[in-house]
């Protein structure tokens, strides 16, 4: 759709948006909302898709969508991205509701910006659900602990690893692509359970230190004003170099296609985590497989977001509230169910953990059309 909003110095500026529809087969469509400036139909299809599969395999009762906004919100001011967020949601209101499609935060939109999503649907309905969105801040139906939600998946996700291949979090050298949502809270998740952070980068470039970088000094020097890129206690790196530290995990954590055939072939990392979504192109994962490097697919490693977000969707509709003690209980238990059925089917069929937690997925996916049938 085309979403026209007023700018704050009344110039009228059109926007494009999408929201794509995958399967809704076992349940309503479940998949953030992106706000981004290379947005673009084909890649909301394919995230529509992994998010399908995804929910498939945490076996929660969600379809897969996604949507967005190409824009880069930056260069919008704070009331200019609020109208630009209720006219989208007025745009693809009829898409919406807790039994249809239910969106939540990605890239460059966060509770906040679902907030406004949800006033607006509120505002211009006969009724209140709170559960056609999840994401929201807690006062207006949100979820303890959502935000760091996907970062507590991903290290989860590492733990289940390591316990299946006798490692340990005290003996492991990481290197961490993306410092946003998701990168920047696993980068701290890690460092407190004794990991080794040797690099980190952002949209600016990257740092490499041999000794590990303090997460303690790095929050100070990033409040006080910092850039990941001046940080003293760190060497300098470009975006291209930090795929060549040398490392035991390597976790793409911020866009998709980052890792190419080219990196996938000299990148020096014992085994890949993928807190992104889709960030390892096709070419590049048979090149791991040829390498014998492991991957733990993004479906796999970072679904700790949309299980909570579905947790965050049973407490709107039953209208009760869970403490985080339970909520973090249900989500480990959600996430290493998961993870012993790939890990299981892969040892068993000889695949890697990406086919096996696809393969798993989509069985669900099609039980759930067969046992359907076909109206009429």
């Amino acid at each position: 759709m085309s979403i026209p909003i007023k700018l704050d110095n009344g110039e009228i500026k059109l926007f494009k948006g999408w929201r794509v529809h995958h399967d809704t087969t076992r349940g309503p469509g479940k998949g953030g909302l992106r706000f981004h400036e290379e947005v673009d139909v084909e890649t909301l299809k394919a995230l529509a898709a992994d998010m399908t599969l995804k929910n498939a395999l945490v076996d929660i009762p969600f379809g897969g969508a996604k949507g967005g906004i190409r824009v880069e919100p930056s260069i919008l001011s704070i009331g200019e991205l609020e109208r630009l967020t209720r006219r989208f949601a007025i745009e693809i209101k009829e898409m919406i509701g807790e039994s249809k499609d239910v969106p939540a935060p990605d890239i460059n939109t966060d509770e906040r910006v679902m907030a406004w999503f949800a006033d607006t649907l509120w505002t211009t309905s006969d009724k209140h659900d709170n559960g056609l969105i999840t994401g929201k801040p807690f006062a207006i139906g949100g979820v303890l602990g959502h935000q760091g939600s996907t970062s507590q998946g991903v290290l989860n996700a590492v733990r289940n690893y390591l316990k299946r291949s006798e490692g340990s979090f005290s003996q492991l050298r990481a290197v961490v692509q993306g410092f946003g949502k998701v990168g920047a809270p696993l980068c701290y998740l890690l460092s407190s359970v004794g990991v080794k952070i040797l690099g980190i980068s952002d949209v600016t470039g990257g740092i490499y230190c041999s000794a590990g970088i303090e997460m303690t000094e790095l929050s100070k020097h990033l409040r006080n004003g910092g850039q990941i890129l001046n940080f003293p206690g760190a060497e300098a790196v470009s975006k291209e170099d930090i795929f060549q530290i040398e490392c035991d995990v390597f976790i793409p954590a911020a866009l998709g296609g980052v890792i190419t055939e080219k990196v996938a072939q000299t990148i020096p990392a014992q085994f890949i985590v993928e807190a992104a979504n889709g960030p390892t192109t096709l070419e590049a994962d048979k090149v791991f497989a040829q390498r014998d490097i492991p991957v733990i697919p993004d479906i796999l490693a970072n679904t700790g977001g949309v299980v909570s977000s579905y947790f965050e969707w049973v407490q709107n509709r039953q209208g009760i509230r869970w403490d985080e003690g339970e909520i973090s209980s249900r989500l480990l238990s959600y996430l290493d169910l998961a993870f012993e059925a790939a890990w299981i089917k892969a040892s068993i069929d000889g695949v890697t953990l990406r086919d096996a937690a696809t393969q798993i997925a989509l069985e669900r996916v099609v039980d759930a059309h067969k046992l359907r049938g076909l109206f009429p």
